[in-house]
């Protein structure tokens, strides 16, 4: 085994540049809807889902070949153990926001964690590529987070209040209830189609508050939880404690987060009302 920590962060930023390349040949909407089976976490899944797996599989197995041991665990291929396997865990959705994706709607990303055993407590880097606008946030668990190598902190504009609201799982019946719940307290409400991007713009401000109308897999969240925390924001799932939160493809939660404490018990108040609807 490698005596060298292994380097996530220059494998991550490769397989992003990798990923671009796919989403470059792949322009249009019908070539970007061809379909190719269902993959692990249970959803359909794209061609272009497959390629930017590829990817992201090709940095992982160059890793592995430097001597380093861990479990991948990634939507499409489920969980993949690397050299015997350790209680590293690297949390993996090759594209999040895939129907934004394949209608070339310019927001989705590439999002991973890694973590040093099997729950959201134990992540300790988040990775968040958005091919939209090309911004990459980080984070590391006690360094804070980054957005484009600046520190960033989760506060929005003071005395606005809960003035934007970021709604994700984003079909009418699920979110209505929601809306509904949020009438009179936030001022705005953006869906913007993945959940990643969603929580990391809570992470920089730039939203007081999100939440998911339905609930979401690891995959989806594992990244921007850590983000979202280590900018001073809240993050709940489902009201579990993060260490009861696992990080399998199995595990499903609502994802709550917020840039306090009080807008956090605002949209947790609206989830409420959407789960008894």
């Amino acid at each position: 085994m490698s005596s060298q920590p292994p380097d996530w962060l220059g494998a991550f930023r490769r397989a992003a540049e990798a990923q671009r390349e796919v989403f470059g040949e792949v322009t249009g909407i019908r070539g970007r809807t061809v379909y190719d089976g269902i993959g692990e976490g249970g959803d359909a899944t794209l061609i272009i889902d497959h390629r930017c797996e590829d990817a992201v599989f090709e940095e992982l197995e160059q890793l592995a070949e430097d001597g380093h041991a861990f479990v991948a665990i990634s939507e499409e291929r489920g969980e993949v153990t690397f050299n015997g396997g350790s209680e590293t865990h690297v949390v993996i959705d090759p594209i999040d926001g895939s129907m934004n994706a394949r209608r070339t709607i310019p927001t989705h990303c590439f999002c991973v964690a890694v973590a040093s055993g099997p729950s959201m407590a134990d992540v300790e880097l988040g990775f968040v590529h958005d091919f939209g606008t090309g911004e990459e946030f980080v984070a590391r668990a006690g360094a804070g987070a980054e957005l484009n190598g600046q520190r960033i902190r989760a506060a929005g504009p003071e005395g606005h209040g809960l003035e934007v609201v970021g709604l994700e799982s984003g079909k009418p019946e699920w979110i209505s209830p929601i809306v509904d719940g949020l009438h009179g307290k936030a001022h705005r409400v953006r869906v913007i189609g993945t959940i990643a991007v969603t929580m990391a713009y809570v992470a920089c401000g730039r939203l007081d508050a999100m939440m998911t109308a339905r609930p979401c897999r690891s995959v989806d969240a594992a990244a921007s939880q850590l983000i979202v925390r280590e900018a001073g924001g809240v993050v709940t799932f489902e009201g579990h404690e993060l260490h009861e939160a696992p990080l399998d493809l199995d595990a499903r939660y609502r994802v709550a987060a917020a840039t306090e404490r009080a807008f956090l018990d605002t949209v947790l108040d609206a989830q409420g009302t959407q789960a008894d609807g």
